[in-house]
């Protein structure tokens, strides 16, 4: 049994990024834990205080459903601000991490990758590298990074290093599933042929698939794995 520890700057990336490799780790019966940074709502200038608690209200109400779905043991959520993780401190990001993984004792990580558009997954990334920092008797043997659309393929060799996967994971048995996993976060989802929609997340799921000779895969670049 493995004891896995998702790190995530918005609720939604879990489920576009590692949502299948999730449902799949819930039916081998590993323990799932999820951290969410930012409600993922208050960086939307446009909204006023009311309408923006009720997008807050129903997004957590998502990722609830979501955390149900995948028998989630327990999720956290902190407070970061939204869009703007990189005006905090490194070490508040890393220390509200490590709290975490030193109570859980994770041994596989999945987290943003390090060269993605959105300025909260890059800290997050870097954040859990610091956290995940080689030490005597850590519990992690394995850290994986995933894509996220609308994030990853927007981003440029400029920012960081391009995505680049060497490792896939077969979800084609579960692909309805994470499907209707993403239908709860149906208000982030965008109308095809926007990269965040349903339908283009399916596609990218397909192509991870037929890179590596199957029909449906999530793709992720491992980052350390000890055996």
């Amino acid at each position: 049994m493995n004891k896995i520890l998702v790190i995530v700057a918005h609720a939604d990336d879990e489920a576009i990024g590692c949502g299948g490799t999730l449902l799949k780790h819930r039916d081998n019966g590993d323990i799932i834990q999820i951290i969410y940074m930012t409600n993922g709502v208050s960086a939307r200038s446009t909204l006023t205080d009311v309408k923006e608690q009720a997008e807050i209200d129903n997004r957590l109400n998502s990722q609830q459903q979501v955390c149900q779905n995948l028998t989630v043991d327990k999720y956290h959520n902190y407070d970061f601000p939204d869009n703007k993780m990189d005006q905090v401190p490194l070490i508040d990001v890393t220390q509200a991490i490590e709290k975490i993984i030193n109570c859980f004792q994770p041994n596989i990580i999945y987290t943003h990758h390090g060269g993605d558009l959105n300025i909260d997954h890059r800290i997050v990334h870097q954040a859990v590298l610091t956290a995940c920092r080689p030490q005597p008797n850590s519990s992690i043997n394995c850290i994986l990074t995933f894509e996220v659309n609308s994030s990853t393929e927007w981003s440029s060799n400029s920012i960081g290093d391009d995505f680049t996967p060497n490792y896939f994971v077969d979800i084609s048995n579960v692909a309805n599933e994470k499907n209707h996993l993403l239908t709860y976060y149906q208000q982030e989802m965008r109308d095809f042929p926007h990269s965040r929609s349903i339908k283009a997340i399916n596609v990218l799921n397909q192509w991870r698939g037929n890179q590596v000779g199957i029909k449906r895969a999530e793709a992720f670049m491992l980052i350390r794995m000890l055996n």
